[in-house]
Formats: structure tokens, sequence, C-alpha cells
């Protein structure tokens, strides 16, 4: 059994090296073992063992520089790795037979070289033989095909690092056939469990996966290579070492130019990458990869925006186009020629951006006429990638409305079902989120007039009012409006009622949701909370949110956060008189006092709101000073 040493300094120190200065020095020790040998007076049969198989390393080593001098695109993380053992094992021998130059007493007493000795050297050699004849094997098989799946002594206790060393030798180096098998292979290695994907990146498996990406005349190749690689970027250190790589402009460049069905995984990629690693979500952005996506989700989807009412223009308007003018008679031409051709290859075609897909049109063909349901995986793909890229991120999130980005999300929440439904929901709730954080985000993408903006809060309350058989899509729904409540003027009470209608949701995760989308209508720092809270009411929604007081803690804190909202600005409300919603909160701060101290002076304010006007009927109860 042999150790394999995994020392970080040490092969770093190693790699430092050229190849050929590693393979030199193991040559310069058989010559020096040979010589040895032949002054040998002690163990002379023993030392003939050892120069036996010393030259046959020797010659093998020899082998493997020609090998390496020819090969411009050598994999040297195995190589390396035995050569260094090889290496180890030359200096115990020279060691051992340079002991038995001198025949004198006294150091034979002193050396206490015995035939043990030996044996243990030549075990030592002879596991060095089988490991340069894999070697040798392995560069063998890559010159005449077939991957080579034997064991050598090396990786005896690991044999997973033989298998990688194989595959990822056979990418970089291999023929294409062979390439394509071994990056499935390493594929479904990494897809094992994480110890795999840790060998597979330590070993340099991650350039020649990213180099067989690139192969653009093959799509399989670059299938089973993005396969691979999102088997790989499941934790932030592996995609940190992709994008170290120079993987995600490479990735990028490969989502736009590559044929539908590879851009199916190179979407699933970017998804995997940004989800795992914050750093690699905004450099995506960076690279520009929210265009495509967005793009590629919107085939087979009409984008034209409603036209706005004629209004007088603005100055700044009216300034802004005429900055604009050149610019678009300068490409008038191209544009009227690029409408033609969409309108002749399709009446449902998708809008797609010129800087995006104007550098594959060799694919636009191959796309319109690609089965129904890779379009509906791309889809899938794409809107999970805009979902990932657009989490907990408010400059993705711009970048997305900055494209027709909200328009295509809403016309496919409204066409679609399923995960393309789900994902672009999604999509819309972190987009939406990020427009609560950012005044600015908000205002842009989020204006009262704006088409999009328009279209996405349709589908959004039609999908709370009617998509009664999936909670977690009303409850991305309802997170949504609630996340725009800032937007709506005191007149937009349309988007109030469906809200209301969901407090009283069997579900009380969804009915929780509700409760929490309106407290942000009615809170103080809404400018129009008054008459929100106004609206709350009117909509009937007192009755089912003192019903939501009795469900489970979560929903109980949330309706008692509504609940006080109300009192401080409708206390004179008939409806939370008529509810007993002064006896319900003075049962609550008792309840509440020791868990939550915020939700305890937020009650006792509303108290003293309702018994200021409710000051008659409750009199003999007692006064809660805010």
């Amino acid at each position: 059994m042999r150790f394999i040493d995994r020392s970080v300094d040490r092969l770093a120190m190693a790699e430092e090296k050229s190849i050929e200065e590693e393979l030199s020095f193991p040559i310069l020790l058989a010559e020096r073992i040979r010589k040895a040998v032949d002054e040998a007076e002690l163990f002379k049969v023993e030392c003939g063992e050892v120069g036996k198989q010393v030259d046959r390393l020797s010659q093998m080593l020899r082998s493997v520089v020609r090998f390496a001098t020819s090969t411009p695109s050598l994999y040297e993380r195995s190589l390396r790795r035995i050569v260094a053992d090889v290496s180890k094992n030359l200096e115990r021998a020279l060691t051992l037979v340079r002991k038995c130059k001198h025949s004198g007493v006294l150091r034979r007493v002193v050396n206490i070289t015995s035939a043990t000795d030996f044996r243990k050297a030549l075990n030592h050699l002879d596991a060095s033989v089988s490991d340069m004849k894999w070697l040798l094997s392995i560069f063998d098989s890559v010159a005449s095909g077939g991957i080579v799946y034997s064991l050598p002594p090396i990786a005896s206790n690991d044999p997973i690092l033989s298998w990688v060393w194989s595959y990822v030798a056979f990418i970089q180096m291999g023929p294409l056939p062979d390439r394509i098998e071994a990056a499935n292979s390493l594929a479904s290695l990494a897809l094992d469990n994480d110890r795999n994907k840790k060998i597979i990146v330590e070993e340099s498996g991650v350039p020649p996966l990213l180099k067989l990406l690139k192969e653009s005349g093959s799509p399989e190749a670059q299938i089973a290579a993005a396969t691979a690689l999102l088997n790989l970027a499941t934790d932030q250190e592996r995609v940190h070492i992709i994008a170290a790589e120079l993987g995600i402009p490479m990735i990028v460049q490969v989502l736009i130019e590559s044929p539908m069905r590879v851009q199916i995984w190179v979407a699933n990629l970017v998804s995997k990458m940004a989800e795992h690693d914050p750093v690699a979500q905004e450099e995506f952005a960076r690279e520009n990869a929210i265009r495509p996506l967005v793009s590629l989700l919107s085939i087979d989807v009409v984008l034209d925006e409603p036209k706005p009412v004629d209004v007088k223009p603005s100055i700044h308007t009216i300034v802004e186009n005429h900055m604009q003018m050149e610019k678009k008679q300068s490409t008038a031409t191209t544009q009227k020629q690029n409408r033609s051709s969409h309108s002749r290859s399709s009446s449902s075609s998708s809008v797609y951006y010129p800087d995006a897909f104007g550098r594959y049109g060799h694919h636009r063909k191959d796309r319109e006429n690609e089965k129904p349901e890779v379009k509906l995986e791309l889809k899938i793909s794409c809107a999970m990638a805009l979902w990932m890229l657009s989490r907990g991120s408010v400059s993705n999130s711009r970048m997305i409305t900055e494209t027709k980005g909200l328009l295509c999300l809403a016309k496919l929440i409204e066409k679609e079902q399923g995960e393309v439904q789900h994902h672009c929901l999604m999509t819309v709730m972190e987009i939406t989120a990020a427009a609560e954080l950012n005044a600015d985000l908000r205002r842009a993408a989020f204006k009262t007039n704006s088409p999009p903006a328009k279209a996405v809060v349709e589908q959004l309350l039609r999908v709370i009012g009617e998509v009664n058989n999936s909670p977690s899509l009303q409850i991305a729904a309802i997170k949504s409006i609630g996340s725009l409540a800032r937007t709506f003027p005191a007149r937009e009470t349309r988007v109030i009622g469906p809200l209301v209608v969901q407090l009283g949701n069997k579900n009380v995760d969804v009915a929780a949701a509700a409760a929490i989308a309106l407290g942000k209508f009615a809170c103080p720092e809404n400018f129009l909370c008054v008459e929100h809270s106004k609206a709350i009411i009117e909509f009937d929604g007192v009755p089912p949110l003192m019903k939501l007081l009795r469900a489970n803690e979560v929903a109980q804190f949330h309706g008692l956060t509504l609940l006080c909202y109300l009192a401080l600005h409708v206390g004179n409300s008939e409806a939370l008189e008529r509810a007993r919603a002064l006896t319900a909160l003075e049962g609550a701060v008792r309840l509440v006092a020791a868990q939550n101290p915020s939700l305890k002076e937020l009650i006792a304010k509303a108290l003293y709101h309702l018994e200021v006007y409710q000051s008659g009927i409750h009199s003999h109860r007692q006064t809660y000073e805010p």
C-alpha cells in the first residue's frame, strides 16, 4: 500500500518547473544508479536486479519526454504526480546501491544493508514501472483512441483518482469522440458525491472542460462539457475556480452563439453558478448574459408594447428625441429589413435583440424549426437563469427591466404553465423585491403609466385571484404586489381587493403572505397609508383578519401588525368596533410582551388610538399610552 503525497506546497513547487525539467531529474537519477550498480561490490545480484528495473524506467521516462515535447496540449497533472513518485523511489534505490560500493567490515556494520532492503526497493521500483506503463498506456490510447480504465499502483488507495486522471487526459488530448465520452464519464463521477467533485477540480479538470465547451462544431461535446461543469458548480469555492479560469465570458459567448439544445445546458450552468456565488452572479451581468437570456426566453412571444396615448411631449423628451434622431436614421434601413424578414418568418415570432443574436444568424433557421419541447425546455432554463441572476441583486434586476424583460415575463406568466410560469413569477418577485429596496429602480421600472409594469401587475393580480391550485404561485404574486405597495396611487384600490380576499384563504401561508403585503400598504412608512387602510376596511378585510389571529404564531404576528396599522389610521372604524379589535389587542399585548417588544409597543399605540375613538364604550378599560 503506497502513500500519495497530496501536499499543496509540494505540488505548487513542482509545477513551477517545466515538464522537461521534471523529467530530466529522474533520468539523471537512473544514470547515476546504473553507474553505482557497476561499482557495487556487495549484493551484486540484488544490485543487478535494481539496475534492470531502473533501465526499464529510464526507457519509459525517455518515451514520456518524446510524447511531452511533441504534444502541444499536454495534461500534466498525472504525469507530474507519477514522475515525482518515480523520482522518490529512484532516490531510495540510489542510496541503497551506493552503500554496496565498499566491502569493509565496518562499512557493512554501519550501513546495515540487507536483502530485505533490496526487496523493499525492488517493490517500489516495480510499482513505479507499473505507474509508468499506465501513463504510457494513456498516451498511446490518446493517439489511437479508447479510454483507459486500468488502475495504476499510485492510485491503489483511491481508484477515483486514476479515473479522473484518465478522463481529464482524454478531454484535453484525445480525439473528439473520446473527449465527449470522457466528459460524460466525468459528469457522472461529479454527480455521485462532493469528494469526487473536489478531486476533479484539484486535478485540473476545469480548464479542459471549458476548452471542450468551446467546440462550436460539436453540440454533443458542448453539452457534455456543460453537464460536467454544471455538476461541479454546486458550491461557491468550485464556482470561483470556474470563474478564475475565465469561464464566465466563455460561457456567455457559448450561450449566444450555440444551437438551442446547447443553450439549454449553458443556461442551466449560468443558473447554478449564479445560485451559489454572488460574485459570479454579478460577473455574468457584466459580461452581458442577461440580454441574450431575455431574448431566448421571448421565443414565440410577441413583445410589442401598446402604443401610449398621445400627450404633449416634455422639453426633456424633445431634447432626447432630437439627440437620438441621427442614430435612428442611420439604422432605419437595417431595422426595416429586419422587420420585413421577421414578418415573413412568422407572425408570432419573438423579438430578437440584434446585438445578442446577430452574431449567430446561421443558427436562426435551426431555432425556427426546432421542436416545441426543445423550445419549452430552453424557456425553462432561461427563466431559471434570470431568476437566479436577479435574486437579491438590484443591479441585475435593473438590467432585466432595461431590456424588454418585464414585458416578456408578464406575457409568459399569462400564457405558460408549469416551470416556465413558476420561474418567471419568481423572477418578477425578485425584481419587485429589489425595487422595494431601491427607489431609483422602483421609479424607473414601475411607473404608473409604464406598459410593462401594467402588464406585470395585471398578471400578478390574475395569479392571486385565479390560480387557487398553487399556493406557491399565489404567495410569489402576493409578495410581488406587496413589494410594489409604494408605487400604487390611492385610486388604485383594485390591488387591495384581491389581497383582502386572500386574507381568508384556507391555506394559512397564503393568508399570512396577504397580511404581510397589506401591511406594506398600511404601514406608516407608506405615504398613502391612511387611504390604503380605509380601502382595506371598505373591502371588508377586518373579519378575515380577525380570523387570522387565531392561526399559527407566524400568521398571528403579521395579522396583529396589520390590525395595529388599521387601528392607528382608521381607529374610528365601525368595522373594527364590531370585530372587537380592542379586546383582541388587549389579549394579544400580554401574549407578545416577552416575545416581541417592538410588536408590544405597536399594539400599545393601537390600543391608545382605539380607546380614544371608543372611549364611551370602553371607558372601564385601562388606557395604554404609546
